[in-house]
């Protein structure tokens, strides 16, 4: 630790002297204002390797690098088992077979399909091969599944699953714990984790990468919330594990602290975000409230009825009916209320009605629910169906990453590896879910990509290695942006700024996008972009747990992740997954796929949209650039798992 005053002065003076034109206005006002008043205490940190978040992703590969023999931190806003991991209900898939003969290929494909083709086959490979193995970890780990009568893990049916290639009945796939899987999983994760010497820095807000001048990631900016000190971390290797953005909408199933941290850092660092605009909604949030109503309630036979008590999802998904994909069963939510079939005295809300159920089933498989709705909705489960509607509930896109975790740029039509970047969880998108997840894979995809940071790193590192040094300016830029945060003076405070994000968002890039809303949208995020770097307030000037200056900060992650997602959407002129256009309800693909191939030409990717959005920011102005990147389609070994040809996704 040196000095704190003399030693930010320095940086600060130097930045403004060296660079006056890199900084923006707000950021320069902030500078001369630290300059002229307090400084920050600084204090260095030095690691092998350095994981931000401590969910599922981030604690698996916390205690995986640190079992491997590598000093590691975990910084984290929250106590790790408060992270968002806690409120995943329904499971986590694996072709386990214990109620019927499954394969993991069955799963590939189901996720493939579920993706519908934005999905990079070989990401999906590596998930659901490495998925059985994985929940059989947990298992030996202490996660007490819920059992069969035969001592088996017990697997409920969950949407979008199949057997023997979509042809063979609905699968029972999805591992529970009842209906608090997610809170079992963390539990287990961090009970884990305390057997391993990781150093875990508790309650620090991670506020930027630390990039090198040769592009490398060579550390992390943290706050410590306690006292407002500030911790730069010196490190090989970084792990992004922030978890999803969830909160840039007004209606969420996401936690208040779901505010994209990590997908920002990597947007102000100047790398791309991958798929935005792919936002899921969950069918079944609870009307008035948002709280998520898993859809193991379908999976154990609940159903969904309009005002009429018709089981509507038999006219959208005559097969696989409530357990279709998810974008598909909210689609059709939203149509039932949209044309004057929804229930409650203003028709605006659908019912999902567990009456049918027996009491036996509702008491060991959904205790959580029952007791939610009577919380909630003030619903007694086994006597009246539960008031739905779809919400907020997932980010597919995210900071891009191959299959061993690596975080992606692609330039000049290439994918070329950042150097000490990698990115697990709701954060990163690998892609496995391509335009819609399958419900129940994002706990094994943070368990299993969290593991194959940790291998990677394993791999191509060794413990103790020379790390490349801190650049002079290393973390300059963002106390300069934190000062000026601080000391805002303007008219709008910081609660005012995000209320009229979410509600555009909420707004303008729903369920159902058209291209006129989109627009609107776009101008009006833009509005409140300008108004939150030139007019924001923010009241409390201490360091101390200053949650004003908290969330204007976590205002700024929540406004680079919703412009660069209704940018995004507006640009994207077709309906694919969780993105459906209403002016383009098509998909547009290489090939028409309502037709056989033979015969047609194969369009270039300039004029199909079956490949990644890859957009950039830029902090000072808001402005988004968008570039496009192809899907992958090969799988990782052609033989054992050959790849999947697009068709049209029906269910």
């Amino acid at each position: 630790v040196r000095s704190s005053r003399s030693y930010t002065i320095e940086m600060l003076s130097r930045l403004i002297s060296r660079n006056p034109a890199r900084l923006g206005s707000v950021a320069r006002l902030g500078m001369n204002r630290a300059l002229s008043s307090q400084a920050y205490q600084v204090v260095d940190h030095e690691y092998d390797a350095v994981v931000v978040g401590a969910g599922g992703a981030g604690l698996r590969a916390a205690f995986g690098l640190t079992q491997a023999g590598f000093k590691t931190a975990c910084i984290t806003k929250l106590f790790p088992t408060r992270s968002h991991t806690v409120a995943a209900q329904g499971g986590i898939n694996a072709s386990l077979g214990n109620m019927e003969e499954d394969e993991w290929q069955y799963h590939f494909y189901d996720t493939v399909k579920g993706s519908d083709w934005l999905g990079d086959q070989d990401a999906i490979h590596y998930m659901t091969k490495e998925a059985p193995d994985t929940v059989i970890e947990l298992e030996n780990y202490g996660m007490p599944f819920s059992r069969t009568e035969d001592g088996k893990i017990y697997q409920r049916a969950f949407g979008g699953q199949s057997l023997k290639y979509g042809k063979g009945g609905q699968a029972h796939r999805c591992c529970a714990v009842a209906d608090r899987t997610g809170h079992s999983l963390l539990h287990t994760l961090y009970g884990q984790s305390l057997r391993y010497d990781t150093a875990y820095f508790i309650e620090y807000f991670a506020m930027d990468l630390i990039m090198s001048d040769d592009g490398q990631c060579v550390g992390v900016l943290a706050m410590c919330q306690e006292d407002g000190t500030l911790h730069r971390f010196h490190c090989k290797n970084t792990v992004l594990a922030t978890g999803g953005f969830g909160r840039c909408y007004f209606s969420a199933t996401s936690a208040h602290a779901c505010t994209g941290d990590g997908n920002a850092m990597v947007s102000r660092a100047g790398l791309q975000n991958s798929d935005l605009e792919f936002v899921q909604f969950h069918p079944t949030g609870i009307y008035g409230a948002g709280c998520l109503i898993t859809e193991g309630c379908r999976g154990e036979g609940g159903i969904l009825r309009n005002k009429d008590g018709e089981r509507y999802m038999e006219r959208y998904a005559p097969t696989a009916k409530d357990l279709a994909s998810r974008d598909v069963v909210s689609r059709a939510s939203t149509i039932e209320i949209r044309e004057g079939r929804g229930c409650g005295p203003d028709g605006d809300h659908v019912y999902l009605d567990l009456t049918i159920l027996p009491e036996d089933i509702l008491k060991a498989r959904l205790p959580g629910i029952s007791e939610t709705a009577a919380i909630f909705a003030g619903v007694d489960v086994t006597k009246e169906p539960i008031p739905v509607l779809p919400t907020v509930h997932y980010n597919m896109g995210g900071v891009p990453t191959n299959y061993k975790g690596q975080v992606l740029t692609h330039k000049n039509g290439q994918d070329e590896v950042v150097p000490g970047l990698y990115a697990a969880g709701e954060v990163a998108c690998a892609s496995v879910h391509g335009a819609n997840r399958l419900g129940a894979n994002s706990l094994l995809d943070i368990v299993v990509f969290g593991r194959a940071c940790a291998h990677t790193i394993a791999e191509i590192n060794k413990p103790g290695e020379s790390i490349a040094p801190l650049p002079k300016d290393a973390g300059e830029a963002s106390i300069a942006n934190l000062d000026s945060v601080r000391y805002a003076e303007g008219a709008m405070s910081v609660a005012d700024l995000r209320l009229e994000m979410q509600k555009t968002m909420q707004s303008n890039a729903a369920v159902f996008r058209t291209g006129d809303v989109l627009k609107e949208g776009v101008d009006k995020m833009a509005d409140i972009y300008k108004n939150m770097r030139s007019d924001m307030k923010v009241y409390d000037k201490g360091m101390v747990f200053n949650t004003d200056l908290i969330e204007a900060l976590e205002l700024q992650n929540l406004m680079l992740c919703g412009s660069q997602t209704i940018v995004s959407a507006e640009a994207r002129k077709e309906s694919r997954g969780a993105h459906a256009r209403e002016d383009f309800k098509d998909r547009v693909d290489e090939y028409d796929y309502t037709k056989p191939i033979e015969g047609q030409t194969k369009l270039s990717m300039d004029q199909h949209w079956r490949k990644h959005t890859m957009s950039t920011i830029d902090f000072e102005t808001g402005k988004v650039d968008l570039e496009y990147r192809p899907v992958i389609d090969s799988t990782l070994d052609a033989e054992e798992c050959p790849t999947v040809p697009p068709v049209i996704r029906v269910y």
